[in-house]
């Protein structure tokens, strides 16, 4: 079986940058995830920072676990649960504007680590999109630009928790879907797996690294490159010991850009094969807020027949 792409970023510096460039682009076009190491992120930080979020949801965040537990009466599931998750979880917005000051019960030191790290991802996730351009054949900064709405790109954190789960045949830690958006940069706890993907029909497991940063593709950089990459089905099993840590962060389009397919990709693309729709990136994430659990085919659908009814101009 082929195994999970690991991609060390230090090696495109020097005589192996080809190679390294050819694996992102098989992670790209074969796996739609891949896990960085040597990323520019120090080790030291990302320690304080997973000591901080665990510290954080054990102070703030398992009493109220434990409790929606109760109401919802999970605790000896008989029957599968498909409407709910078994996760805890917070959201921050960084872009256009941080939301950070107004959520509550967040340290000071957890607050400026946390801005700290956003920076850091940002900067990396457009790093990241500029090697998704050079493998493409794309010009460097195409990526960033497509997604860039009149305030730039949107880009949030989703803080999540999954604490052992006493049913785990019976409830998801987080039930299987594609991520709507552009480029999603997880780091997730080093011990206590659960992450999976779905592969020729199998789910693969993401492997725990120390310190690794995992990529995955959002459904806006399948339709952007016409399908050559394609955003890829994942879910999260709930484990019955170990609580594991997961620190989303997606990097996307604004809410107002223009999403279709990159010209320059459509000049090889025969006559009859299919064109990804155009569209803009708020009227997708309207649609895929009902039916984000479902198959990502019928929402491009949707969003092609909205595209015939009503044109959009691209400047």
């Amino acid at each position: 079986m082929a195994t999970f792409p690991v991609i060390n970023l230090e090696k495109l510096n020097g005589e192996e940058r080809a190679a390294t460039m050819e694996k992102i682009k098989d992670a790209c076009e074969n796996w739609g995830f891949f896990e960085l190491l040597n990323h520019g992120i120090p080790h030291d930080f990302l320690d304080t920072l997973e000591r901080l979020t665990k510290e954080h949801y054990k102070k703030c965040m398992e009493q109220r676990f434990k409790e929606l537990v109760a109401s919802k009466a999970l605790e000896g599931l008989q029957a599968e649960v498909t409407d709910m998750d078994w996760e805890s979880t917070f959201y921050l917005r960084h872009l256009p504007e941080s939301n950070m000051a107004e959520i509550p019960d967040l340290t000071d030191e957890y607050r400026k680590v946390m801005k700290e790290f956003a920076l850091k991802l940002e900067k990396l996730a457009e790093e990241l999109l500029d090697l998704l351009c050079e493998n493409l054949g794309l010009e460097k900064g195409y990526l960033k630009k497509a997604f860039y709405g009149a305030r730039g790109p949107t880009f949030g954190t989703k803080v999540s928790n999954y604490p052992p789960c006493p049913t785990p045949d019976k409830i998801k830690g987080l039930r299987a879907h594609t991520d709507a958006g552009g480029i999603i940069l997880l780091f997730q706890d080093a011990k206590v797996s659960g992450l999976q993907l779905l592969k020729n029909g199998e789910w693969i497991d993401v492997p725990p690294m120390r310190h690794s940063i995992v990529i995955n593709l959002g459904d806006q950089l399948e339709v952007i490159t016409n399908g050559k990459y394609k955003s890829v089905e994942h879910r999260v099993i709930a484990q019955t010991d170990g609580a594991r840590m997961s620190i989303a962060s997606f990097y996307n389009p604004g809410s107002d850009a223009v999403i279709y397919p990159a010209p320059a990709l459509l000049e090889k693309v025969e006559e009859n094969k299919k064109v990804y729709p155009k569209f803009v990136f708020e009227d997708y994430m309207k649609l895929y807020a009902g039916l984000k659990f479902q198959a990502k085919e019928p929402r491009f659908e949707a969003m092609k027949a909205m595209e015939t009814a009503v044109p959009i101009e691209t400047a």
